[in-house]
């Protein structure tokens, strides 16, 4: 399949495949943030997904897509925690078994957030990409199904109907913050957005710490970079060398990119649990600290911000209070 074929169509049906299995999540005005910007800034809180995050969308449209067949295989995925949640939660609501591999940089918070869907847990790579490859030599040898974390166009239609729900809600908007990482979220919101609303900007935010996307996107193809400590630790891990859609659909269909410090990552995730009461991760801040940067959102717009998931551990969240206050 051509890598640009995703069509309007597609979208559609993946919204009526998995609207049993998500939630319409809410898109809710953020009034400091909008006073700041001089503009209308409305988070789009993914984090009250069932499982946390954003990832059962792709999660649940591609399993589904499967046939029963290939449904009786099995499963596996190669995850930094959230899609392995999305994975191991639709597997479990479906009957099926389902095995996730893991980097051991994976924070332990979301390795134990994962158990309660009782899947096969493997944590034994130094980098996603090793990981992935054990789940690939799975399914050569054993036939059990890999489900990509982004590159795969199943995933990118399913992280598309977060752009159908946005416009549904505020159909004037005219700039999306999305969080960017290996590119399926960004890709499925950039291909919904454009393919719904012409006129609405997409910026991709990444932290500033091993942005492989950003990096490749510099380089003019997909590179690989070694992992580093990030509060934004749910944006880590490659795009993969053979990557067959996203970087060309970041490329081509993503109008900005950006990088945020740890120190502002760390100012998002306070600003969201002092403004709107909710404990988040750091990848799902990234917007917000962008957005709370001087100068970076034009006074008048009408703002879209992406919070993608809560999987963080409270010694985590207790640092982040204490060196605020401190200050």
């Amino acid at each position: 399949m051509d890598k640009k074929s995703i069509l309007k169509r597609d979208l559609w049906m993946a919204k009526k495949r998995i609207a049993p299995y998500i939630s319409h999540t809410p898109f809710v005005y953020s009034h400091r943030l909008s006073r700041l910007t001089g503009s209308e800034v409305y988070l789009k809180f993914e984090n009250m997904q069932e499982i946390g995050a954003f990832k059962i969308r792709g999660a649940a449209n591609k399993i589904l897509s499967l046939t029963p067949e290939e449904q009786a295989r099995g499963v596996s995925t190669f995850s930094t925690g959230n899609h392995g949640m999305a994975v191991a939660c639709m597997a479990q609501k479906l009957g099926m078994n389902a095995i996730v591999c893991m980097s051991r940089h994976v924070p332990q918070v979301k390795v134990e957030m994962m158990k309660r869907w009782n899947p096969t847990i493997l944590q034994e790579w130094d980098s996603q990409d090793a990981a992935g490859e054990y789940c690939y030599q799975m399914e050569k040898e054993r036939g059990i199904i890999v489900i990509p974390p982004f590159d795969d166009k199943e995933i990118i239609c399913g992280q598309a109907t977060m752009a159908i729900e946005m416009l549904e809600d505020q159909p004037l908007l005219d700039t999306v913050l999305v969080p960017l990482s290996g590119g399926g979220l960004i890709s499925g919101v950039a291909l919904g957005m454009k393919l719904l609303s012409d006129q609405v900007k997409v910026v991709g935010i990444s932290m500033e710490r091993s942005a492989v996307m950003i990096e490749s996107l510099k380089a003019g193809h997909p590179v690989e970079l070694p992992e580093e400590p990030t509060l934004a630790d749910s944006l880590l891990g490659g795009i993969g060398l053979d990557n067959q859609y996203t970087f060309d659909i970041v490329r081509d269909y993503v109008d900005e990119t950006a990088q945020v410090s740890e120190t502002e990552i760390a100012d998002g995730m306070a600003y969201i649990m002092e403004e709107h009461k909710m404990i988040v991760e750091g990848a799902s801040a990234v917007g917000v600290a962008y957005a709370m940067r001087p100068g970076m959102i034009e006074p008048g717009s009408r703002v879209g911000i992406v919070v993608t998931g809560r999987g963080v551990s409270m010694d985590t969240v207790e640092k982040i209070l204490e060196e605020r206050y401190r200050a």
